[in-house]
């Protein structure tokens, strides 16, 4: 069975994030000089303008910010999958992620704990997905 959905762009930039996510493992670039934590990566801090950026494990948890449940197929790959969900995550660590919502309940609340989950979609994509706690 083959992915039909969007992937994404594997770069110099996200290729650590993707890789540790095969790994099931959920990295955040931080910058040393100043101890910001982010996502997505990007070439200096944005904060203190540093060059030298590392990754660090995040905890993979966070808190529900808001959802959206699709009941369109913008792309052929989605007609299967309707209605699904695409949340913001509130990381533990700070940064804000788009996701998906794998939980199907309509008990869904602002704040709600979550925690990621991983999805081998391909044989080099694994997407950090996220499920309630």
């Amino acid at each position: 069975m083959s992915y039909d959905k969007p992937l994404p762009r594997l770069d110099t930039l996200n290729k650590p994030f993707w890789a540790a996510a095969q790994q099931g493992r959920f990295m955040l670039q931080h910058c040393p000089a100043c101890g910001d934590t982010r996502f997505p990566p990007g070439p200096i801090c944005p904060k203190c303008l540093a060059e030298d950026q590392t990754w660090v494990e995040a905890s993979g948890r966070g808190t529900l910010e808001s959802w959206v449940d699709m009941h369109r197929a913008y792309w052929d790959g989605y007609k299967d999958d309707l209605p699904y969900r695409v949340c913001l995550v509130r990381l533990a660590e700070g940064p804000v992620i788009v996701s998906n919502l794998v939980d199907r309940t309509d008990n869904l609340r602002m704040g709600a704990p979550v925690k990621v989950v991983f999805d081998a979609v391909t044989q080099d994509v694994t997407l950090p997905k996220f499920t309630l706690v």
